[in-house]
């Protein structure tokens, strides 16, 4: 009985352009055309004008072009502050001659380009909310229960985008290309709880968008950037078509330094397997608060909060589990609760 199979890889990155471990993987036996989506954390500041994002998609890119293959979700997050590895995350599947046995489902989609006066609106949370159980079902999963983890790469507002919208009638949400960062994030992570059915598409308005934090979505990761222009979706989850060792859970944390949620989830998974991954969401609490005592990330104008998140909540997790090539995004708006965020964990166990 065929079903399908999912494999990760982690493979360290010398810089944003270094592709050679991949290729190393393609040489070894891994088929480029099994290869769905590549997360990548590139050592970049994480903001509009990181362009290592861009580097890093235009090199794999040119390598599955090499190789004839198109349609894969490139989903690059630049920061890799503290002791983050820049490092990338390759996800692929292959079909096999196996029965399903409850395994890491993996399903992607693409929206249209997302005109630059939807972003940040309703317009915008629809749209990812449609394509989001496209990739739910491309993965297989019929029971939002089983999605553990929705990864979106989301476009950002430039000042030429801001004109050209301007220049047909349009009124962009904000004028603050920084700023947008965080609504498009935002609008995202909404549009993955409305097609979990974690909120009613009828309660979110324009003006919730990066305001009312009490909506949030358990298991979106969205990362802004200026090099695309629609929305890159990538679920993971379990399902019982797929097959093979590995397997997914998810926590989320109530806020920075919250380990014990993390690693509870850490205990439902085999707990000889191999950690194949670790993927989180990370912000400054809005509140200027971490359990009572104040903290600074939002004063600082010469690092961007999402910085300081990234290090502050890197080392957290890598204390927990003994290794710095984790994949955290900063900006967690309608991730997690304020002030905390999804962690995706996917264990191999042993066979």
């Amino acid at each position: 009985m065929p079903s399908l199979r999912a494999h990760v890889f982690r493979v360290a990155a010398d810089g944003p352009d270094d592709i050679s471990g991949v290729e190393a993987l393609f040489k070894n036996g891994l088929n480029p055309r099994n290869v769905v989506a590549i997360l990548g954390k590139t050592e970049g500041n994480g903001c509009v004008n990181d362009f290592t994002r861009g580097y890093a998609t235009r090199s794999f890119e040119t390598l599955f072009a090499k190789h004839g293959v198109e349609g894969v979700s490139i989903v690059m997050s630049g920061g890799t502050e503290g002791a983050l590895s820049p490092h990338w995350t390759v996800f692929a599947r292959e079909s096999v001659q196996a029965p399903g046995e409850r395994s890491l489902a993996i399903g992607v989609a693409r929206t249209p380009a997302l005109a630059s006066g939807h972003l940040g609106r309703r317009e915008q949370v629809l749209m990812v909310a449609d394509a989001v159980k496209s990739a739910m079902t491309d993965a297989g999963i019929e029971d939002v229960a089983d999605v553990h983890f929705v990864q979106i790469k989301c476009p950002l507002l430039t000042t030429q985008r801001i004109a050209q919208a301007e220049a047909s009638g349009k009124t962009p949400a904000t004028r603050d290309t920084l700023k947008s960062m965080g609504l498009s994030r935002g609008a995202s992570a909404l549009g993955v709880a409305v097609a979990l059915g974690e909120i009613n598409a009828e309660e979110i308005t324009d003006a919730d968008i990066g305001t009312r934090y009490d909506l949030f979505s358990r298991c979106a990761s969205a990362s802004a950037g200026v090099e695309l222009l629609d929305h890159e979706i990538v679920v993971l989850g379990m399902s019982s078509k797929w097959s093979g060792p590995l397997s997914i859970d998810h926590a989320v944390m109530a806020d920075a330094i919250d380990t014990q949620s993390v690693k509870e989830a850490r205990d439902r998974l085999p707990g000889n397997g191999r950690l194949a991954a670790v993927l989180a969401k990370a912000e400054p609490s809005p509140s200027g608060n971490v359990r009572g005592n104040r903290h600074t990330m939002l004063n600082d104008s010469d690092i961007s909060g999402t910085r300081h998140a990234r290090a502050f909540v890197g080392g957290v997790l890598a204390g927990v589990f003994g290794m710095t090539n984790i994949y955290v995004s900063g900006g967690a708006e309608h991730q997690g609760p304020p002030g905390g965020g999804p962690v995706a964990i996917i264990v191999e166990k042993e066979t």
